[in-house]
C-alpha cells in the first residue's frame, strides 16, 4: 500500500507517505504559507521515495476541525491530485490525528484532543486506543473550555493540543498534557491506512472539510 497524506489544519504544514506501514514525513510550522509550501512538499516527498502520483493507491488529508483557510487548502489540493490520477480520498479527523500522535509519541491510550478554535472556544474530542489506533469515544465539538465534555472521569487521560492552554478553565483533569503540538500528516497517514483497508475511500468530489463551526469571527455585539 502506498498512501500520501496532507495536513494544513493548523499553523503546521505537513505531508507524509505511508509505504506498507513505513511512514516518512515532511513537517514545518508555516502559518499563512500553506498554499505556497504544500505542493513543493508533496513533490519533494514523492521524489524522495522515487514514486509518481499515479503509483499511489490513495490520498488522505486532515479534514478538520481547524483553521478554515488551512482546511480549504488541503481539501482543494487533495481533490486536485485525486482527480488528476483517479485516486480515492480518505478524510481524517485532525483531532484523531492529535490523539494518534499522543499514542505514538507518549504511549497514551486515552487522549483528550483540544485545538484552540479562537473566539474563546476549543475544538474538542476524546479518543481511546484499539489495536494500535485511536478511535473516538465521544462526538467532536466546538465549545467554551468550561463546557467541554469528558467521558469516564475516573479514567486517566492525556491532553494533546493547543486548546490545553485553557486548562485552568476546563473541568477535565489529565495526568499530563502537551500544549505546543500540532497535527501531523504522519498520524493522518496511519489512520487513513486503516480506513483504506476497510474500503472507506471516497471519490474526490466527496472529500469535504469539517469545520464544526459556521462562522469565523465574533460580531461586535458578541465581543
Amino acid at each position: 500500500m502506498k498512501l500520501l497524506a496532507l495536513d494544513t489544519a493548523t499553523e503546521a504544514c505537513s505531508v507524509a507517505l505511508n509505504l506498507d506501514g513505513d511512514v516518512i514525513e515532511r513537517f514545518e510550522l508555516s502559518p499563512r504559507r500553506h498554499s505556497r509550501d504544500l505542493l513543493p512538499m508533496v513533490e519533494a516527498i514523492l521524489a524522495e521515495a522515487g514514486l509518481s502520483l499515479s503509483q499511489l493507491d490513495a490520498l488522505a488529508f486532515g479534514r478538520g476541525p481547524g483553521a478554515f483557510t488551512g482546511l480549504r487548502v488541503a481539501t482543494a489540493m487533495v481533490q486536485g491530485l485525486a482527480f488528476a490520477v483517479d485516486l480515492p480520498v480518505i478524510p481524517v479527523s485532525t483531532l484523531a490525528a492529535l490523539a494518534q500522535q499522543g499514542l505514538r509519541e507518549h504511549q497514551a491510550s486515552r487522549v483528550l484532543s483540544a485545538i484552540d478554535a479562537r473566539m474563546d472556544e476549543v475544538y474538542w474530542g476524546a479518543f481511546s486506543e484499539s489495536d494500535g489506533l485511536m478511535v473516538p469515544v465521544a462526538s467532536e465539538i466546538v465549545a467554551a473550555p468550561e463546557n467541554v465534555t469528558v467521558p469516564s472521569l475516573d479514567r486517566h487521560w492525556f491532553g494533546m493540543g493547543t486548546g490545553w492552554a485553557f486548562q485552568n478553565r476546563m473541568s477535565a483533569t489529565v495526568m499530563d498534557c502537551q500544549i505546543e503540538v500540532w497535527p501531523h500528516a504522519h498520524d493522518v497517514a496511519l489512520l487513513a491506512a486503516a480506513d483504506f483497508k476497510q474500503g472507506k475511500g471516497l471519490p474526490a468530489e466527496q472529500a469535504m472539510p469539517v469545520y464544526l463551526r459556521d462562522k469565523v469571527a465574533l460580531k461586535k455585539s458578541e465581543r
